[in-house]
């Protein structure tokens, strides 16, 4: 079976970045070894370079790519960075564990996000909301490991179910 709309796409991976001369970065993140990732194709569920590169693809393909930042994550913007009062944290760690480059969650009007600390104040907290690997050219190694079709009920709620997937 091929992956297109509609099929549940099970994979591994890993990635790296692309740095402006040439280089690649040691791996960022990897899956082997571990459960393998499922995401419902044609949906939006992975970046968009990575959802175009497994169309197509079966069980048993391997492919490199490497995905420009708007294939990916998009472009690191200077608006996704916010000042915000510490009480405002989403479950915010300690004072004393609150320090730049912490991970924190800020609650927003469309529920929790991550954001990294750039500076810490009294009350305030400095953040920068971009996605972490935004503005980044990623590499990726993959391996399709399965592909099924979805469920109906997956389809409807547009996202895998099930082990490796999301629970209700």
């Amino acid at each position: 079976m091929r992956v297109e709309t509609n099929r549940v796409v099970a994979f591994h991976y890993r990635l790296c970045e692309v740095r402006p001369d040439g280089n690649r970065s040691q791996w960022l993140e990897a899956s082997f070894g571990r459960q393998p990732l499922l995401y419902l194709h044609g949906h939006g569920n992975v970046v968009p370079g990575l959802e175009q590169a497994m169309a197509g693809k079966r069980a048993g393909d391997r492919i490199e790519i490497t995905l420009t930042p708007e294939q990916a994550y998009g472009p690191r913007t200077s608006n996704e960075l916010l000042r915000v009062p510490i009480k405002h944290l989403h479950r915010a760690p300690e004072r004393k564990h609150l320090v730049p480059g912490t991970i924190v969650s800020v609650k927003t009007n469309r529920g929790a996000k991550n954001a990294l600390v750039i500076k810490v104040g009294k009350f305030n907290v400095d953040l920068d909301t971009n996605h972490p690997y935004a503005g980044r050219t990623l590499h990726y190694q993959i391996e399709v490991l399965g592909v099924r079709q979805a469920s109906a009920e997956e389809v409807a709620h547009r996202h895998v179910h099930g082990p490796g997937g999301h629970q209700h």
